[in-house]
């Protein structure tokens, strides 16, 4: 079942993605989606660093590209067909923010709606 959170966000990209389509690079689409989010008063982080600690020891690096409402990874893509290794990507970046929710929008689709996938831990 989907949350009302994970909703706003898609409306967002979709409204982002109804307004430039499919093409250009990531920046631009974060970009544009921190505006919509600004617009509709959705609160969000951009760029938070994530580290990992391996055995006790940190490593730095690791960013997420939005971090909305304080719980949710936003990972944009901007590709034709989204790579297997993206999911296993969102899925270190909310095992290293100790959180449980992500999206992956991939503003490179036709249709956004085909381009998000939700994916939790």
């Amino acid at each position: 079942m989907a949350d009302e959170s994970t909703q706003k966000i898609i409306g967002a990209a979709m409204e982002v993605h109804k307004e430039l389509g499919p093409g250009l690079l990531e920046s631009i689409y974060e970009e544009a989606l921190c505006y919509e989010f600004d617009l509709q008063g959705i609160q969000y982080a951009r760029q938070v660093p994530a580290d990992i600690v391996y055995k006790g020891h940190v490593i730095k690096g690791q960013r997420l590209d939005l971090l909305v409402e304080k719980e949710i990874v936003v990972e944009i893509k901007s590709v034709s067909k989204l790579p297997d290794i993206a999911v296993a990507q969102t899925i270190s970046y909310l095992k290293a923010a100790n959180l449980k929710r992500g999206l992956i929008v991939n503003f490179g689709e036709k249709r956004l709606i085909d381009g998000v996938k939700r994916v939790s831990v």
